[in-house]
This record gives structure tokens, C-alpha cells and sequence, in this order.
């Protein structure tokens, strides 16, 4: 996905599932829980990605989902010693908030023996025209959610879906508000 971060101020509602049915939450509440990622922390995941994707077979190429995926894309490719890197372009979010997602530079082919490479997957939206364009290709993220888990092949990390991943080049170093005082401010 192109950019995540904590959604705040909307008061749309979402229906998500849950092991215990469905939960009836705004969007204000949809994420609660904040996953700073280091530039190292991804350097480890990514190459941990690479590692599973040198046993499924030999690739023909890389794409890179623009943006999200340009650095983990950049990385399987050096360590699978892959030349040839595409990207798809497509948009979902403005800023934190996620929209339709729209292709902004399409592929052509039927992906067979390549890679597409993404940071994450949400919702699926992305993961969705991914597969629309390219429904051959193996679809690779670091993290998953959920929702969008059934649609990629290969992940490192799984996350809850009400988790807002900060990707380091998204962020800066600041002050962090403990986990215990953040909790009391939200105590009925």
C-alpha cells in the first residue's frame, strides 16, 4: 500500500470481523494500536521474505507496487540477485486515509514466474487490481492483516488489523506516549 499511518477524526463506521462475530466500530476507533517499523526492523523482514521466496523458484522479474513496495522490492532484488524490477503504480491512500484504489501505471502480461512486491496488505484493495493485472504472479508483503491476508502468497509478519503500521520513511524520532498512559486516557 502507498502510505499508512493512524487514522484520526472520522466518524464513519466499519464492520470488521471477528473471531466472536461482528464488531461495529468508526473509523476513529478502527486503529488502536501503533507498530512503529525501524529501517532495520524492515531490512531483517525483507531479507527474511527473500529467504522463503528463494525456495518456491527461480523468478523472472520483481514488481514493485509504488510506493510501499519500492524499498522491500529493492531489497528481495538484491538478495535473490534479480535485474529485472517493474513497478506498479497505483494509489489507495491520501496520506492516512484509504480511498478506491486506482492504477496509475498498468502492466501488461500474465505475471507468469514474476514477484510482485508490496510493504503490506490492509484491506486487499491493492492486492485486488494486483492480481486483476498480473493473475499469475506470486504476491509477496512484508506484513498482513487479516483481511488482506488470503490474497498474498507469501508474508513475514502478521499484524491485527486494527494495528497502524509507521514505516520508516514515514516517520521521524519523537516523544512516544507509554502504552500504560495512553490506556488511561482512554479508561471509561
Amino acid at each position: 500500500m502507498i502510505a499508512h499511518g493512524a487514522a484520526l477524526g472520522y466518524k464513519r463506521e466499519t464492520r470488521l470481523s471477528s473471531p466472536s462475530g461482528s464488531l461495529f466500530m468508526s473509523e476513529s476507533q478502527k486503529f488502536s494500536k501503533n507498530f512503529p517499523v525501524s529501517w532495520e526492523e524492515l531490512h531483517r523482514h525483507a531479507k527474511a521474505l527473500s529467504w522463503r521466496l528463494a525456495e518456491i523458484r527461480q523468478w523472472k522479474g520483481i514488481v514493485a507496487i509504488a510506493r510501499g513496495g519500492l524499498v522491500p522490492a529493492a531489497i528481495v532484488a538484491r538478495e535473490l540477485d534479480i535485474r529485472l524490477v517493474d513497478t506498479m503504480c497505483v494509489a489507495s491512500y491520501d496520506h492516512q486515509n484509504q480511498g478506491e484504489a486506482r492504477i496509475l501505471k498498468p502492466l501488461e502480461g500474465d505475471g507468469d514466474g514474476w514477484l510482485i512486491i508490496d510493504d503490506l496488505v490492509d484491506t486487499g484493495k491493492t492486492a485486488r487490481l494486483a492480481r486483476e493485472m498480473l493473475p499469475l504472479a506470486h504476491l509477496a508483503t512484508i506484513y498482513a492483516k487479516p483481511e488482506g491476508r488470503p490474497l498474498v502468497d507469501t508474508f513475514v509478519t502478521e499484524v491485527s488489523q486494527d494495528t497502524w503500521i509507521f514505516f520508516p520513511w514515514d516517520i521521524e524520532p519523537q516523544y512516544s506516549v507509554p502504552i500504560a498512559e495512553s490506556r488511561l486516557k482512554t479508561a471509561p
